[in-house]
Parts: C-alpha cells; structure tokens; sequence
C-alpha cells in the first residue's frame, strides 16, 4: 500500500502536516510489480503517527535504557478501498509536537481475502495558517454494552462502556496533551479514572464521528455510576453520565420488565433487561386476569439477542448480544384468537437459560377497548 497524494499534490516524503489543518489521503494498493489490484475492494485502516518519543525502561533489575517509540497517533480511521484505491480524510489534532520531525502514514487493508499493508513517512509540525472556529465539544452518547441501554439498567458483572461519539472536526485521541484523552471514571473514583484513546474507531469514510467499547471487569454487585469525557481536535471537551445495575451471572436476573404503549387499544410491545447476554433463552410472556386465569400465552427463543419462533414477534435482531430484549408484541386477543375485555390485566415475563438458570417478574398492563 502507497500515498499517492495528500491534499491533491503528488506524495512526497518531504510533505508536511500541520496542527488544524485538514488532510486529504489518497492511495493505492499495488501487486509487486506496481500495477494496481484493481480486483480489490474492502477496507483500509490508516493510522497517522506522530514523531517518535524518547522513552526510558525503568531499570528495576538491569540498566537504564533510552529507546525511540513511535505511539502519538494523531488519526485512526477506516475508509473504503474501490478497485485498490482509497482516500482518507481527517483534522490534524491542536495537540501534536509542534516540533518538526518524520510521523508516519501506517496502512492496513483487507477484502475479506486477501490483506495488505504499506506505510509512508511525513513531516508533522507547526500549525495551520487557516483558522476553524469552533467552541463546541463532541456529541457524546453514553450506554453500557449497547444503544437499548436504558439509564439505570441491568449487566453482569464485566459489561462494556459504549461510546457514540461525533464532532465536526474530529475526536482527539493523540495522548499528547494534558487532560485531552477519552477517559471514563467509574462511581467517582477519579484518581483512578481510566484512558480509552486506543478503543477509539473513527466510522467508515467519516471522520467526524466514531465508537468506543471499553471493556470492565469484575464490578461488585449493585449500582454504578460512569462518567465519560472526551475532547475535539480543538481542545473542546464534553462529559455524558450514567448509572447501572450489575446482577451476578452466576443467576439469572430480569430488570425494566415493560410494554409498551401501556394503555394500549390494538397492539403492545413487551420488553425487558436480563444480565446474560450472548446466551439462548427461551421466554414466555403469560398473561392473567387479576383472578388470576390464565388467557394468553406468548413463546419465543432469544438466541444470542435475536428473537425467533414467535408470531408475536417482529423479528428485530441486535447487533451486540447485549442485556435488552424487545421486539415481543401482541395484538391484545387470547389464546383462541379472540380480543379481551378493556381492563386490568396482570402478566409474568420468564426466562430461561440453556444451562438452567431462570427468573421471573409481574407486571401490570392495560387495555383500552
């Protein structure tokens, strides 16, 4: 894999990149010979560095030894290869060494087949001479392991941080400046609070946005709290907090048991949270009169998070296997097909795992006829 251009001028070692200054990558992906692989189509991953750092071993049981490391990364991101060519565009960070010194361009690409690699090096240092105005700090959506995490929700015991995060110019992720990481803090423990700059992953072709998923491990039972900050390019910062619940794995749990519209008058949709994911469950949905007759039964299987074998079910399917089911409705008729009665209804949400753990909640519903 080769540059070929940055900013529309044909690559050359000598090329500079500067604080704030948009950048235009364009290359290709060759065989030996230099001829494009015009056959491949896939996925690049460039990673932008900056110069190397003096480092130091510690020296705890030998000498002291300084040695160069080349870990700055000023952009990471993922861009589309069509018939082997590629562009990647990004912001160059305000917190780089403005010092002038060779970075690094780092490749890697793959169609499913066949991968590739390369690297090019280039000049990083001093600043841009356009300005961007911007006070603005990223767009931050905080959830626990994926997008249906409700505030206050269920987990096991090592869940995810899960970021979405977006901003005009871009995530700043160097490690250079002070204070400018991705960080989490967990139940206000700040002194401990922990980087997340290398689980950053810009979105494809755009690198004005990009997700986090930071793994924890082994949280005590009871509720937590996350706070997350995360700064632009331009060093402007914002945070996004919330709380969870953590159920031990080693029993089945069941958290946020719903439906929802609730009154409803034709159609309800149930939901709920459970601390195992990436498991088969089998789930029943019973519904009661408040004397306690049973009338309608609802069956259905989650494997890995998907919903199958129910026509009750809408067939939704999450990408994640995380801890929230929905997706389960009923149209309000019993099991003879008949409709029920306006009124108070009682139901009970059941799960069971395949190696035998099981739990169960009621709740009320509504129908309004």
């Amino acid at each position: 894999m080769v540059t070929t251009e940055i900013n529309t001028q044909p690559y050359s070692p000598s090329d500079t990149i500067k604080a704030l200054q948009k950048i235009v990558v364009k290359g290709k992906i060759i065989d030996h010979n230099g001829n494009v692989l015009t056959e491949f189509n896939g996925r690049v991953y460039p990673v932008i560095y900056d110069k190397p750092q003096k480092i130091q071993t510690l020296g705890d049981e030998s000498p002291k030894v300084n040695f160069d490391l080349q870990r700055n990364i000023l952009y990471r991101g993922k861009a589309t290869v069509s018939s082997g060519l590629f562009t990647a565009v990004f912001v160059v960070p305000k917190d780089i060494n403005y010092q002038y010194g060779a970075g690094k361009i780092s490749y890697y690409a793959e169609d499913g087949v066949t991968d590739a690699q390369g690297y090019n090096t280039i000049i990083v240092g001093g600043v841009s001479d356009s300005t961007i105005n911007d006070k603005d700090g990223p767009e931050i959506k905080l959830y626990m392991n994926d997008e249906k995490f409700a505030f206050g929700g269920l987990t096991n015991e090592s869940p995810f941080i899960y970021l979405k995060l977006k901003d005009a110019n871009g995530i700043n992720t160097t490690g250079n400046g002070i204070g400018h990481d991705i960080t989490a803090t967990l139940d206000n423990q700040t002194k401990s609070s922990f980087v997340m700059n290398d689980f950053y992953e810009a979105n494809q072709n755009d690198y004005t946005s990009g997700t986090v998923r930071y793994p924890l491990r082994d949280i005590t039972i009871g509720r937590h709290s996350i706070e997350v900050k995360c700064w632009d390019v331009l060093n402007n910062s914002n945070t996004a907090y919330t709380e969870f619940i953590v159920a031990s794995s080693a029993g089945a749990a069941l958290s946020h048991v719903l439906n929802y519209p609730n009154p409803f008058t034709t159609q309800t949709e149930f939901m709920f949270e459970h601390n195992l994911p990436g498991m088969n469950l089998d789930v029943r949905v019973e519904i009661f009169t408040v004397s306690g007759k049973l009338i309608k039964t609802i069956h259905t299987n989650v494997i890995g998070n998907s919903i199958e074998g129910s026509s009750n079910c809408n067939n939704e399917f999450s990408e994640t296997g995380g801890y929230r089911v929905d997706g389960i409705t009923w149209d309000g008729r019993d099991d003879f097909g008949d409709l029920i009665g306006k009124g108070v209804y009682v139901y009970r949400v059941s799960i069971r795992s395949e190696n035998g753990l099981k739990a169960e909640k009621y709740e009320k519903l509504v129908v309004l006829k």
